[in-house]
């Protein structure tokens, strides 16, 4: 009995210690709390350019899923310190930058600690009338291992965020969907 209640003790003092650790953040990224309500089209016409004396990000998700997944997970992305916008599924949108030296990342938007702390960040340094594709690629594959009693599940995750050459960039943007997003309340 002394040894239950002594393990209660543990996990009530060192509960505060797991939250504070599971919403820290990059700099690049934004106030956890914020998180989008997100929606897609399909065949939408190219994004035009970058406004004058700015550039363009185009921020793209990819998901590559194996296993019994349903949906598509949210991604939320952050621009020098404060989150701009997601996407859901294969989407893309895109935001005008001032030209300089700019800080991204990208992370799950997710109730569960374990996936907010997977976060990809990149920087780049942005030139007006220049557009820059960054992909975020987020990898979620489930192992089933064994059958009825005896099976148990694994589920693999992962997000990277990389810069994308033209080419990819230009490609992604005509075949996945336009993503549109805006914070909830």
């Amino acid at each position: 009995m002394k040894s239950r209640l002594a393990v209660l003790l543990l996990c009530v003092a060192f509960a505060p210690v797991a939250q504070a650790r599971a919403t820290i953040l990059p700099d690049a990224c934004g106030d956890d709390k914020v998180t989008f309500d997100v929606s897609t089209k399909a065949h939408q016409p190219a994004p035009a350019l970058p406004a004058a004396g700015k550039a363009q990000i185009v921020l793209i998700e990819t998901m590559d899923k194996t296993g019994t997944i349903g949906g598509d997970a949210s991604t939320r992305f952050g621009l020098d310190g404060a989150w701009v916008g997601a996407n859901k599924g294969s989407s893309y949108f895109t935001l005008d930058v001032a030209p300089g030296e700019h800080h991204l990342c990208v992370g799950w938007q997710s109730v569960f600690g374990k996936l907010k702390q997977m976060v990809g960040q990149a920087s780049f340094t942005a030139e007006a009338g220049k557009v820059y594709y960054f992909e975020a690629k987020a990898v979620l594959h489930v192992h089933q291992y064994g059958t009825g009693q005896d099976s148990s599940s694994e589920t693999d995750r992962n997000l990277v965020l990389v810069q994308l050459n033209d080419d990819e960039g230009k490609y992604r943007v005509k075949a996945w969907k336009l993503a549109t997003s805006k914070p909830k309340n």
